[in-house]
C-alpha cells in the first residue's frame, strides 16, 4: 500500500512539472516610467523643421567632415554621415530651401562679403554651404538674425543656433528642439561627433549666432 501511494505521488509530481514546463513564460513587467517635466515632450506635432531634423536621428550615424564632390543643385553627402551643417541643410531642404544653391548663388554675386579664411578665389558649390561661417553669413544677409539670447525663453523650436565650442574653439551649429531638459532648457538637434542627436547643448558653449526663418521660407 505504501509503495503504491509513493508511486502515485511521484507520478503527480512528474505531471505537474511537465505542465509548468509547457506554460508560457510570465510577461516581463514594463519598466518604471522616467520622470519628466510636463512640458518636456509636447503633445502637439513638432514644427516641420524640428521634425525634419529629428528624422535624421538613427539615419545619420557618422560624423564625417570629408570633402565630397556633390551634384548641383540638391547635392548631398552619403545619407549615413555628415557634419553639423548637414543637419541644417537637410532639414531646410524638406521645407523647400536648398542652402547649397542659395549660398552658392549669393557667393557668386557677393563673394567678398563672405568669410575668406579658406584661401579660395571663387565659390565652391561642393563645400561652401557646409561651412558654419558661410551659413551664418547667409542667414544674417536674409534677415534671420535674432538677439543672442540669455534664457530658455529667448529660443523657439526651429531656431538655428551657432556656437564657439569651449576648449577647441571650433564652430558648431544646430536646430532648437521643441523638447526640453529637466531644467526647462530646450534640447538641440545637431551632429557634433556621433551622428545626429537630440540633447542638452544650448548653454554649454558660447552662443555666437541665433537665427529664425521667416514664416514662409524663400526657395533656393
Amino acid at each position: 500500500m505504501r509503495r503504491a501511494w509513493l508511486s502515485t505521488l511521484c507520478l503527480l509530481i512528474v505531471l505537474l512539472a511537465a505542465c509548468r514546463a509547457d506554460a508560457p513564460p510570465a510577461p516581463a513587467q514594463d519598466p518604471a516610467p522616467i520622470a519628466t517635466r510636463a512640458d518636456a515632450v509636447p503633445a502637439q506635432p513638432s514644427p516641420p523643421l524640428v521634425a525634419a531634423a529629428r528624422a535624421q536621428i538613427g539615419v545619420v550615424r557618422i560624423y564625417d567632415p570629408t570633402y565630397f564632390g556633390l551634384s548641383y543643385p540638391g547635392g548631398d553627402v552619403p545619407a549615413d554621415r555628415g557634419v553639423c551643417t548637414d543637419v541644417v541643410i537637410r532639414a531646410l531642404r524638406t521645407q523647400g530651401l536648398d542652402l547649397q544653391q542659395a549660398i552658392h548663388e549669393d557667393m557668386r554675386a557677393h563673394f567678398d562679403v563672405y568669410p575668406q579664411q579658406w584661401g579660395l578665389s571663387r565659390p565652391d558649390r561642393n563645400i561652401d554651404h557646409r561651412r558654419v561661417p558661410n551659413q551664418m553669413r547667409w542667414f544674417a544677409r536674409q534677415g534671420w538674425e535674432q538677439d543672442i539670447g540669455q534664457s530658455a525663453d529667448d529660443f523657439s523650436p526651429g531656431d538655428i543656433v551657432a556656437w564657439k565650442l569651449t576648449g577647441s574653439g571650433l564652430l558648431h551649429i544646430g536646430i532648437v528642439s521643441d523638447r526640453r531638459s529637466h531644467d526647462g532648457t530646450p534640447l538641440i538637434l545637431h551632429n557634433i561627433n556621433a551622428g545626429t542627436q537630440e540633447n542638452d547643448l544650448l548653454f554649454h558653449h558660447t552662443i555666437i549666432g541665433h537665427y529664425r526663418a521667416p514664416g514662409a521660407l524663400p526657395s533656393g
